[in-house]
Formats: structure tokens, sequence, C-alpha cells
């Protein structure tokens, strides 16, 4: 998935689960678990792509996914625990990048990227953005629902 539905997850996460001992822990595991949904993100065709062209669409990704997380949750959760909630639930696509640009293949860097290799669900534009919109926007109406609990949101989402 894209840095910015990493960091969007992340964040709803945060907003349901407050403790950081069970919430960092949900924000890593979130990233593997997202993409096994079939996806586009910067990496998809990323062979066909220059290193400029890839950390130029990765850069931006990942200030879009901060700029909304801040819009969307700064009255929500404290701006600490969102940006820590963000980071966890973006960490090993950020643990990969050494193996992926430099080639850096050592570990810990080669396990989270043979790891990520082995959950990746790619997709081509334009049916792996609109996966990745209905999926978040789901988790969003779950995280931002203020009357209703983490269930009822849920059972409201699948009516």
């Amino acid at each position: 998935m894209t840095a910015t539905a990493h960091a969007l997850i992340g964040a709803s996460i945060a907003a349901k689960f407050t403790n950081p001992l069970l919430g960092i822990p949900l924000a890593i595991l979130s990233h593997f678990v997202a993409d096994m949904i079939p996806h586009w993100d910067a990496g998809t065709n990323h062979k066909k792509k220059t290193k400029l062209r890839l950390a130029t669409e990765a850069t931006f990704d990942v200030l879009l996914g901060f700029a909304l997380v801040i819009l969307l949750f700064r009255n929500t959760v404290s701006l600490d625990y969102l940006f820590v909630m963000v980071i966890a639930a973006q960490l090993p696509d950020w643990l990969k990048t050494p193996s992926d640009i430099f080639g850096f293949h050592v570990p810990p860097f080669s396990w989270v990227d043979w790891l990520s290799h082995k959950t990746q669900w790619r997709l081509q534009l334009p049916w792996g953005l609109v996966t990745q919109i209905v999926v978040v926007g789901i988790i969003l109406l779950l995280a931002l629902s203020p009357n209703l609990s983490f269930y009822q949101s849920l059972a409201s989402a699948a009516r």
C-alpha cells in the first residue's frame, strides 16, 4: 500500500488503541496485513522507474500521509502518539529501503525485504488505488466515528 494508506491506518489504530504497548505492535502488524490487500504503490513497476522517480514518488507519498493524518486526527490523538504510530505503521517499508535502493542485503533489512515481498499483492492503476481508497475509507469511518464503539462501527460499515 502507499505510505499514505499505512499512515492513515496507523493513525486510525492510534485513535482506538491509546495504549502504545498495544497500539505500536498493532500498527506494525497492520502494515503486513494491509499489503496483502491488492494495491498500487510507488513500488509497483519499480524496475521500470529511475531511482530519482521512485524516490520522488515515495517522498511525496510520505508527506501526503503525514499531512492527511494531521488534518484528520489532530483533535483526536496527541501529535506525539500520532507520529509514533504513523512511523510504526510504515516501519517495514522504512526498514527495507536500504535493501531496495542500495542493495544492502544484511539482516534485519534483508529479512524485512523478504517478508515484505512475500506479503505484497500489487495491482495496476486504477484498481490498485481503488482498493486502497475503499479499505482505508472504511477504516477511517470506524476510527473517526465518535458516537459508535469499534464493534458498532464495524457492524454499521458491514451494512
